[in-house]
């Protein structure tokens, strides 16, 4: 007569169970998930399929497959309001970045005095609306009035001139640099006040000085933040297109319809009727602008690990 062993629970092998989904979870991401799709995938998917198509007078809205990104890519217009926002970004966003980041590590010493004070002066302009700020500068810079027009009228000759067409992008990167200045300081200041006591104390007892102490600790700390204000910085060139539409009628004969691809996709819509075209800049500006940033991350988290 055979008896068979069972064996002691330990080796018994576990059965599978089945992954039972939590219906809970999905309520809570429900609200947010349906929000995402509506304000965000809904219209980029609807701006995708009417980028293949065409507002023809015979046959009306007909697919043309990849006509429109050939002939956008084409554009002369697009690259020249493309080469303009790239040359934006290749000035304006160092300079923003290197004044936030001294406003930071000033604010961060221990040397300056109303530290907090000045912290709220320098971001108080983030605060200000952005078509406020615009206004406010529009009205400094406008050679018929305002601050502009005052110092020509003092120096007896157009000497100032803001919006001339080789001085235009420089008055708006004023503008832009003015607004964004206290944000990325905030971002940095943020970074900076993660640093421990303990990497001070060493270096203070290494005998490394003020400089020695920036230059080897906290702009190494900084690091990530710099990544991202980068990213955000390089995401807001490419959206240019406040500044320029609000001071287009201070200037009309310098800034164009396609001044920037922001303000060339809007007058193409909204003015031209040529939705379809519209979108597929659109479109292009946002690949551009995804994969600059995607590489500037991927470059910055590659430093990060070494």
């Amino acid at each position: 007569m055979t008896t068979t062993v069972t064996p002691p629970p330990a080796l018994r092998t576990p059965r599978r169970r089945r992954l039972r989904v939590d219906e809970r979870g999905w309520l809570f991401v429900a609200p947010f998930a349906i929000v995402f799709a509506l304000v965000f995938l809904t219209p980029l998917l609807y701006s995708l399929y009417l980028s293949f198509f065409r507002e023809q007078l015979v046959g009306g809205n007909t697919f043309v497959g990849l006509d429109n990104y050939i002939r956008a890519l084409s554009d002369p217009n697009f690259w020249d309001g493309f080469t303009r926002v790239l040359l934006f970004l290749l000035i304006q966003v160092p300079i923003m970045l290197l004044l936030a980041l001294a406003a930071a590590l000033a604010i961060d010493s221990a040397r300056l005095h109303a530290a907090g004070f000045y912290r709220i002066v320098i971001f108080l302009p983030y605060a200000v609306p952005a078509v406020v700020a615009v206004l406010m500068w529009g009205y400094i810079y406008g050679d018929r009035f305002g601050l502009t027009s005052n110092l020509n009228d003092l120096l007896g000759s157009n000497v100032v001139q803001p919006f001339l067409p080789q001085w235009m992008m420089l008055s708006i990167g004023n503008i832009v640099t003015w607004q964004f200045v206290g944000y990325n300081m905030l971002i940095f200041y943020s970074a900076l006040k993660t640093i421990p006591n303990e990497l001070y104390e060493a270096a203070s007892i290494d005998g490394a000085g003020a400089w020695r102490t920036i230059f080897a600790i906290k702009i190494p700390s900084v690091r990530g933040a710099l990544v991202i204000a980068t990213i955000f910085s390089i995401i807001g060139s490419f959206q240019l297109f406040n500044e320029p539409n609000i001071l287009k009628p201070l200037a009309p004969n310098v800034i164009t319809t396609y001044y920037t691809p922001n303000m060339y996709a809007y007058n193409l819509s909204f003015a031209g009727q040529q939705y379809n075209y519209a979108a597929t800049v659109a479109i292009i500006m946002g690949l551009i602008t995804a994969i600059i940033a995607y590489v500037v991350q991927l470059r910055g988290s590659r430093q990060e690990t070494r």
